[in-house]
């Protein structure tokens, strides 16, 4: 498994401040594992000190720099990768890569990222053929909306379970993000 994620809350002691982060190693889990310890200080010491419309920059800034770093180790491998940063009430995704975030709203899958995808037109039918964002959405929707007993991580461990049944033989990673927690 060359996956590794990041999850900060209450950045700067604010609860309404957090960092997100899944990462996806290739080639080892060296660039995965540094992106996940590095990805989310990087941006928020870009962030920091910037005005509001200078935030995607920053977020941008944050993921070069960490490439930047990692490049100096000297280490082999890359790393695809997806981020959200909720700060002030605004929430910012980003993804270099095949990782994807999905929005559900009242419902209805909002896809927030583009996925880099590979050119092979055999490889692109597969993954677009294996889990809709629409189907992701349903299938958490169920475990998290509605319910007194909320249930997070059974929702993660549905869609992993559906993906290895539809044949996914690389790494699954999932992170569901209840944005009512952190914007109004």
């Amino acid at each position: 498994m060359e996956d590794r994620y990041s999850a900060v809350v209450n950045i700067q002691g604010d609860s309404k401040q957090a960092f997100f982060g899944v990462f996806d190693g290739h080639g080892g889990a060296k660039a995965a594992e540094f992106a996940a310890n590095n990805m989310g200080r990087n941006i928020m010491k870009e962030v920091t000190g910037r005005r509001e419309e200078e935030i995607e920059e920053a977020v941008r800034d944050g993921y070069l720099t960490t490439d930047a770093e990692f490049l100096k180790e000297g280490a082999s491998g890359g790393a695809c990768c997806v981020t959200a940063l909720i700060r002030e009430g605004d929430l910012v995704v980003s993804n270099a890569g095949d990782c994807r975030a999905v929005l559900s709203r009242g419902g209805v899958a909002d896809a927030l990222t583009v996925d880099h995808r590979p050119c092979r037109e055999d490889e692109r039918d597969r993954i677009e053929n294996t889990v809709s964002n629409q189907e992701a959405v349903d299938l958490v929707h169920h475990s998290c909306v509605g319910i007194d007993n909320l249930e997070p991580f059974s929702a993660c461990k549905k869609l992993v379970d559906l993906s290895v049944t539809r044949g996914s033989i690389d790494d699954i990673s999932v992170m569901v993000i209840q944005l009512a927690h952190f914007i109004p």
